[in-house]
């Protein structure tokens, strides 16, 4: 089984959040939990709890504002545009993000990720990465940010309680990255802007579907090109993990 078609669902609330949704089989995409992808120009979320699991919140790089976030340990900073902040919730933590200034849009995804058993309960407590700190790759027609994990010999400096990779891959029209997928991970990308091929098939933001990589036991290369113009693609990469 080498490509999984999810669906994703369109995600509303009132005139100040619209996005999309991904949520699916666990066992296609963990560690990951869930992915919003979404514009919010108000606040939208009152103070929420979350426990046994990460919240992850990354702002893209053409978000018009950035996110002021706050939590129920204290912390208190603004994540902005290219920067990722994720809280580890552990035996539990609340927290609320807003944008920074009002009538400008956030464009990010906020994303959710599994702890293991063992790391379940414990004390909740923040990682921050602030965008100028996020390593990129100049490719040929391509940019690669790392803000979690690695591509190459480029890591990032975050060491987050769950191994995750994240990949923020710009593609100009024509232009073609290939990925590997280490043993035992499962991968999936989540269209951003544009029109992408992967596998003999098309994706884009507005065909609400997008590919699932299945763990395998061996490793593989896909290969992503862009169409029709240029694209804009997240991956998400792991081992799977089942608390």
């Amino acid at each position: 089984m080498s490509i999984v078609i999810a669906q994703v669902q369109r995600a509303n609330h009132g005139r100040q959040f619209h996005g999309y949704g991904l949520r699916t089989q666990e066992s296609l995409i963990s560690p990951i939990l869930g992915v919003d992808h979404y514009w919010m120009n108000a606040p939208t979320f009152p103070p929420h709890r979350h426990q046994g699991m990460s919240a992850v919140s990354y702002l893209l790089e053409d978000s018009e504002t950035g996110m002021a976030n706050r939590d129920s340990i204290g912390t208190q900073n603004l994540i902005q545009a290219g920067g990722l902040h994720w809280t580890t919730a552990g035996r539990g933590v609340s927290h609320e993000e807003v944008p920074a200034e009002v009538g400008k849009t956030v464009h990010g995804l906020q994303f959710f990720v599994d702890l293991s058993e063992s790391n379940s309960q414990i004390e909740p407590f923040p990682l921050i990465l602030e965008a100028q700190d996020v390593p990129v790759i100049h490719l040929s027609n391509a940019k690669v940010r790392v803000p979690l994990g690695s591509y190459g010999d480029v890591h990032s400096p975050m060491n987050p309680p769950t191994e995750v990779t994240m990949l923020d891959i710009s593609l100009q029209d024509g232009a073609e990255i290939t990925v590997p997928i280490a043993i035992g991970h499962n991968m999936f990308a989540m269209p951003i802007a544009g029109m992408f091929e992967v596998e003999g098939q098309e994706f884009n933001p507005e065909s609400l579907k997008l590919p699932v990589f299945p763990a395998q036991k061996v490793s593989r290369d896909m290969t992503f090109k862009a169409i029709q113009g240029n694209a804009h693609i997240v991956l998400f990469s792991g081992p799977p993990l089942f608390a």
